[in-house]
């Protein structure tokens, strides 16, 4: 079928004075008239009609149109078209709308519905209907939102309209905060879209942290020459979880060690399991006793040490070697009875398998683009890995607001969904809603989304995704889909869309803006990201 619609514009005078006419008129009659008569209602009805469009023209400055909508059916057969003809009706009449064929005046209906801009004085006194200006925006079928922000980067084409897409999440006056959620299966584009975001980020000299449990990242960062940082069985890198930095609060601040305790209760909660007020009261106790015996307390200035440089006397943050480490705090849980239960889930941290947890630091963390695959630490340990670098890289966010920066959580899942528990989820969604005063932003990304939203009925994954001002979905399974609409404003047309977009394409959601995309990118940028045969190239041919 071919749809025309037609406007035109009335001359708004000429439309109060006929309208005030007629409330005079129809106003007297209703006074006075026989109440008893069979069309009352429909000249009361006229009459507030008339009022009210009357009102709309004077007091908030609509117009009024005339409104024509001309429906071409065609088929190859007489059936077909019959029951095309009948199936139109009967949609159009569920909604409201009526209908009438264009009996004898086939010829002058098809020369209206041609792109020639005619529409027939004979079927036009039929056909058509008053229509203010607030309800014609609604007649427009491929009415499509377009974001271009001056200073944005580039993300792809806007599927309807072709427009470019330019956002800059980073824009406080536009934004809510520059928080990122990317939704998608497996293949649907969204690890493409997300190392496209940061090679191009990357190129605004913006510092850039990512946790990568998939070693996904791992060319890319080669590539741009950023840090890739590895722990596991064969790993000689170390992360001290007991180490305190110096960045873990912001100048003026106060509370180290308190500061450090709450992350550890968290971190330690993935080893033990969700833990009772009386059992993090233990831990609690054994873990400052631990620091008490390496001097260090609540009072800020055990946190530094004196030195002599140069004939002068000066503080100095101290050093790595200066912290207690696992093994310590495993020493003091195991020679009290109280809290020996802990110590047989300790062993594999100090003695066995993943005893890499149970040295000194030995990282640096000076490059904007900083990777930590934790891919080595095997399914079952990821959690602890994500959780480790995602307090490291949080201390780095904090570390000073004037410079933009973001955080990258690939596999979100795994630290707000069924395996994780609440004081974790609770430290991510702390991250996602105080990040935006340090000048970063946060990137949740995943493709298990019954997972996000299944510790406490979706509470944490919701809150993500509510603070999130740009989000992104890929295309998802129907399961997938109908658990994301009960937690984001999906409409009908929207769910289905997300259901049968190609690789490559999504729906975002840009602040009040929902606009289908499709993600563009150089061969340049593809090579940088897929394989290096690009640069072999550039090579052989200089």
């Amino acid at each position: 079928m071919n749809i025309s619609i037609f406007y035109e514009k009335q001359n708004s005078y000429k439309t109060i004075k006929d309208l005030t006419y007629h409330i005079g008129n129809v106003g007297v009659e209703l006074k006075e008239g026989n109440q008893n008569r069979e069309d009352i209602d429909i000249a009361a009805y006229t009459y507030n009609d008339a009022k009210y469009i009357r009102k709309e023209i004077q007091v908030n400055n609509e117009d009024l149109y005339f409104l024509y909508i001309y429906i071409n059916i065609y088929a190859d057969n007489l059936k077909d078209l019959e029951y095309y003809l009948n199936k139109i009706e009967g949609i159009t009449q569920s909604r409201g709308l009526e209908t009438m064929r264009a009996n004898f005046r086939q010829e002058d209906f098809f020369i209206s519905c041609l792109p020639i801009m005619q529409n027939k004085p004979i079927i036009k006194e039929a056909g058509k209907r008053n229509v203010l200006t607030t309800g014609l925006l609604s007649t427009f079928p491929f009415i499509s939102s377009n974001i271009f922000d001056p200073e944005g980067i580039f993300i792809g084409t806007n599927i309807y309209n072709e427009s470019l897409v330019f956002i800059d999440r980073f824009n406080t006056q536009k934004y809510k905060n520059a928080n990122i959620c990317i939704f998608g299966t497996s293949g649907a584009g969204k690890s493409f879209y997300t190392k496209l975001l940061i090679l191009r980020y990357k190129l605004l000299g913006i510092s850039q942290y990512i946790v990568d449990p998939e070693r996904e990242y791992e060319k890319l960062c080669k590539k741009l020459k950023g840090i890739q940082i590895k722990i596991g069985p064969n790993s000689k890198t170390y992360i001290n979880i007991l180490e305190i930095r110096k960045e873990s609060i912001e100048d003026g601040e106060s509370g180290y060690l308190a500061t450090k305790i709450g992350k550890l209760i968290g971190f330690f909660n993935l080893i033990f399991g969700e833990l009772n007020e009386e059992e993090k009261a233990l831990l609690e106790e054994k873990i400052i006793i631990t620091y008490k015996k390496k001097n260090i307390n609540f009072d800020d200035e055990s946190l530094y040490k004196t030195i002599r440089k140069n004939n002068k006397i000066k503080k100095e943050f101290k050093s790595q070697k200066d912290m207690p480490i696992l093994e310590d705090l495993y020493n003091e849980i195991r020679n009290d009875e109280k809290t020996k239960k802990f110590k047989i889930k300790l062993i594999p941290f100090v003695k066995g398998s993943m005893k890499f947890f149970n040295h000194y630091s030995n990282i640096r963390l000076d490059n904007d683009l900083i990777i930590a695959d934790i891919y080595d630490l095997g399914e079952e340990n990821l959690k602890y890995g994500m959780y480790l670098f995602t307090d490291i890289f949080w201390d780095k966010i904090k570390e000073n607001r004037n410079q933009k920066k973001a955080i990258y959580l690939d596999e979100i899942w795994r630290l707000i969904g069924v395996t994780s528990n609440k004081e974790v989820a609770g430290f991510i969604y702390k991250i996602f809603k105080t990040i935006r005063k340090y000048g970063g932003s946060g990137v949740a990304i995943t493709q298990d989304i019954s997972d996000v939203f299944s510790l406490e009925e979706g509470a944490y994954g919701k809150s993500i995704l509510n603070n999130s001002s740009i989000k992104t979905f890929f295309a998802l399974e129907e399961e997938n889909i109908k658990i994301l609409s009960e937690f984001a404003n999906l409409s009908e047309k929207e769910k289905v869309e997300i259901k049968s977009l190609k690789r490559g394409e999504c729906l975002m959601f840009v602040g009040e803006d929902h606009i289908l995309t499709k993600i563009e990118c150089s061969e340049y940028e593809k090579e940088i990201i897929e394989g290096e045969e690009f640069i072999e190239k550039n090579i052989i041919s200089s």
